[in-house]
């Protein structure tokens, strides 16, 4: 018994440092797609982005086609769907806000997880659970309501990536125990490219650009920020918990952030620090008292 707690408490590290590599990842990105799309549009970007991870984890895939039912199938491109939808919102969001917005107020889906499980249940939230939401629509509102009283365009399409990728994560902690984690994370990519693809064929110019700075874009993206990050967020969360995958998700914005300040030298404004603090504290209510279960096969 002994020895299955230590390995147990192994795993745990494990996990919660790959999530936590994930998150840095993840925060980065911000800056990168942000220079991305004022070369190359959002939905043609995306389409690049998930084909290439889409083929790279295919790759990785094929010598386990035994392992990949029907079941995989849909429960993959289920999952895609508010993948697709996540990026779709956080992508063309960032061509009207800031990188450093655009983290805190994707961060808000770590608030939003308990309050889903919350509606699915059918149970009252925990205290913290409210006091989390409150502190981050304090903080939302300070990132996103201007001098005039009126909201940032790209703020409120990523408030719509938070709502997404909280039903991600959801959806992930479902199925992931379950199915195969590289057949799994294959069909969410494949179905962002997809949908991605049939977008930008209906709304965006025929002609698209690949300089250096996309190319450079579309690599990081690509093999680090989706196949390496999904497939390690898709096998390391069987070791825990959504709302502990959400926990550990909320350095995103901080992450964000920083690479903002430093690589696009964005200024925050005394209101910006104000409502990422909000923000962040609302994550921290929402998940500090969540348990963390270990699953065993």
């Amino acid at each position: 018994m002994k020895k299955r707690e230590i390995h147990n408490r192994w795993l745990r590290c494990l996990a919660n440092f790959s999530l936590l590599i994930i998150a840095l990842v993840w925060g980065l990105t911000f800056v990168t797609v942000k220079n991305a799309i004022h070369i190359l549009p959002p939905y043609s970007f995306n389409f690049l982005r998930f084909t290439m991870a889409s083929l790279i984890m295919l790759a990785f895939a094929l010598p386990y086609r035994n392992k990949c039912s029907w079941k995989t199938v849909k429960a993959g491109l289920l999952i895609g769907v508010f993948l697709f939808s996540g990026y779709s919102f956080q992508t063309v969001g960032l061509l009207y806000t800031t990188a450093s917005n655009a983290g805190f107020i994707t961060g808000l889906s770590v608030v939003m997880v308990p309050l889903l499980v919350t509606v699915t249940t059918r149970e009252l939230p925990r205290l913290g659970v409210l006091l989390g939401a409150i502190s981050a629509t304090i903080g939302l509102g300070l990132l996103t309501i201007n001098e005039s009283w009126s909201f940032n365009h790209g703020d409120i399409l990523i408030f719509f990536c938070a709502i997404s990728f909280a039903m991600h994560i959801l959806l992930v902690g479902r199925y992931a125990f379950d199915h195969s984690t590289v057949w799994l994370v294959t069909w969410q990519i494949a179905a962002v490219a997809i949908l991605s693809g049939i977008s930008a064929f209906i709304t965006e110019p025929r002609t698209i650009t690949l300089s250096p700075e996309v190319w450079q874009a579309l690599i990081i993206t690509a093999l680090f920020a989706t196949c390496l990050a999904f497939f390690l967020q898709n096998y390391m969360q069987r070791f825990t918990t959504p709302s502990h995958t959400a926990i550990i998700f909320s350095t995103e914005p901080v992450f964000a952030a920083f690479f903002a300040v430093l690589l696009l030298q964005e200024i925050l404004s005394v209101k910006a620090y104000w409502g990422g603090a909000f923000v962040l504290a609302g994550m921290l209510l929402a998940e500090l008292k969540s348990p963390c279960v270990i699953k065993n096969n």
